[in-house]
């Protein structure tokens, strides 16, 4: 195996790494902050995708608007998630948040077998992205390097919001001790919602950004949750920075995975899992 293959496929996981970190972002920052461990995270990222599908191929808006306008909208969702199931099951212990989350994500995908149908979809690469460029003598997609740049732009817009802003402070306080923050004058039910909005339009942004290359179908949430609970796992829940390692650690197994072992890729993300949880059960950077 040349070094050529090597940096080639290293690029492929890390494009795969950003789709991950997206949707485990937002679940890290649900239960980081307002302790929901958000099994229907996945739903969110499906229903971007299916918006995204919508705004971009049917409603034929602009690509980039497309894109803005389905992370709002699934952000709206998660903002009516928040206020009107999400808010009444704090209290309670992980099991009932999950036997909530499952409802909702059989709901959701039932819904959009019901709006879009149950057939796989698939648009065609906006034109500014066709095409690829020439990376050690081999090609790369154009797309995927984007996703590249913008899961790493996101990442520093989200480093700014929560480590560097007067709001991330109150976030930050209101998750370290949500008495203290309302007796300190923190409205901490709207601070919910929009943390909840934040991480659901995480999710959907993470789902609009696949369309070009990705299918859209009702169980694409549940694959992708799936390797989101992984990410999380492997960095620790509720650490926004072990989850930008463990997407990244995943993506990059997945990709090496499938070069050097492609009988069992899937095998070795959970092997990781499992070395990472024997070592160190609370995830690498899990406190």
């Amino acid at each position: 195996m040349d070094f050529q293959s090597l940096v080639y496929q290293g690029l492929v996981g890390l494009s795969l790494s950003m789709y991950l970190w997206l949707v485990a972002a937002g679940l890290t920052i649900a239960f980081g902050i307002l302790r929901i461990l958000n099994f229907a995270h996945g739903s969110l990222y499906m229903l971007g995708a299916y918006f995204a599908f919508t705004l971009y191929y049917t409603l034929k808006l602009n690509f980039w608007l497309s894109m803005v306008l389905a992370a709002a909208l699934v952000g709206v969702v998660g903002l009516i998630l928040e206020r009107f199931l999400f808010r009444r099951i704090y209290p309670l212990e992980e099991g009932y948040q999950l036997i909530l989350t499952f409802g909702i994500v059989l709901i959701l995908s039932d819904a959009a077998k019901l709006i879009w149908g149950g057939v796989f979809m698939i648009p065609p690469m906006p034109d500014m992205f066709v095409g690829t460029v020439v990376i050690l003598d081999r090609p790369f997609p154009v797309y995927n390097l984007f996703v590249i740049c913008a899961g790493l732009a996101v990442t520093a817009l989200i480093w700014l919001l929560l480590e560097r802003g007067w709001w991330g402070k109150m976030v930050r306080a209101t998750a370290s001790d949500r008495e203290m923050a309302g007796a300190l004058g923190i409205n901490t039910p709207t601070l919910f919602s929009i943390v909840f909005l934040l991480a659901a339009a995480l999710a959907g942004l993470g789902g609009a950004l696949s369309i070009p290359v990705r299918v859209v179908a009702p169980g694409v949430g549940t694959a992708i949750i799936v390797q989101a609970f992984v990410v999380t796992v492997i960095g620790g829940l509720g650490n926004l920075k072990g989850a930008f390692l463990g997407a990244l650690i995943v993506g990059l197994a997945n990709a090496y995975g499938i070069l050097l072992f492609p009988t069992i890729e899937l095998f070795l993300i959970y092997l990781l899992m499992a070395v990472v949880l024997l070592v160190r059960p609370k995830g690498l950077l899990g406190g």
